[in-house]
């Protein structure tokens, strides 16, 4: 089983003598540069950039461990895209085998990694993506607007207006379901009474038809039947 992430940073930074606090800033590629240079001594650590924060230096110091990879005839690919993101498994995953690399390549022999390095540290790289380094955009000559805008306040007729038309559209949807109810109840009533009719076959037709007008015309308060169609509906015949 692999090192601890506590482990390797122990052990890097006894190596490297820096002070990392985080795997995820090994994604400057500066450190894993220095891990081949401690084995081999042979690369340009003065192109090697510590005190940095942009993912196009990042970019510049793996192009260096890269090429030291193919010096060496080290065939293991170097997932540049995914470490310069500065996340930990990433990181992590490489640092594991550039540990296991060392321990089977390193010499031996004394390392002096501040002075290999001119003497840079090693700056506090983020811990996710770095800055950005495109341009910033041209400003235009359009003047600015410096002042605040002025918001005007909700209040007095406008808010008494409102709060009348939202009275208004509850006491709407409230008769609306009242009047559904009261409709669904008649059809419900009449299945009743159907079902009932079906269980006693030897009642009259005319009795029924009578009962389910009892239903239809049947009022409860808010539902009248205006006075001119109850006299149309007391003369029709079924």
């Amino acid at each position: 089983m692999g090192e601890s992430r506590q482990e390797l940073l122990n052990w890097l930074n006894a190596l490297l003598q820096l002070n990392l606090t985080k795997v995820e800033q090994c994604g400057t590629g500066a450190a894993f540069c220095q891990i081949m240079d401690s084995i081999y001594g042979n690369i340009p650590m003065a192109r090697v950039k510590f005190n940095v924060n942009t993912e196009y230096a990042y970019l510049q110091n793996f192009k260096i461990l890269t090429n030291a990879f193919s010096a060496q005839g080290i065939d293991r690919p170097v997932p540049v895209q995914s470490l310069v993101k500065c996340k930990m498994q990433d990181n992590l995953e490489f640092l594991q085998w550039m540990k296991r690399y060392w321990d089977a390549n390193f010499p031996g022999t004394e390392y002096d990694a501040v002075a290999r390095r001119k003497g840079q540290g090693m700056a506090t790289a983020p811990a996710s993506a770095p800055r950005s380094t495109a341009a910033p955009k041209a400003r235009g000559t359009t003047p600015q607007i410096t002042g605040q805008r002025t918001r005007t306040p909700l209040g007095g007729a406008s808010t008494t207006a409102l709060q009348a038309e939202i009275s208004t559209l509850k006491e709407s949807v409230a008769g609306l379901e009242r009047e559904r109810d009261f409709y669904f109840s008649k059809l419900r009533d009449i299945e009743l009474l159907l079902q009932e009719s079906q269980v006693d076959p030897d009642e009259d037709k005319a009795t029924i038809i009578k009962k389910v007008q009892d239903i239809l015309y049947s009022t409860e308060d808010g539902f009248e039947i205006p006075e001119e169609e109850q006299a149309v509906n007391d003369d029709e015949t079924f």
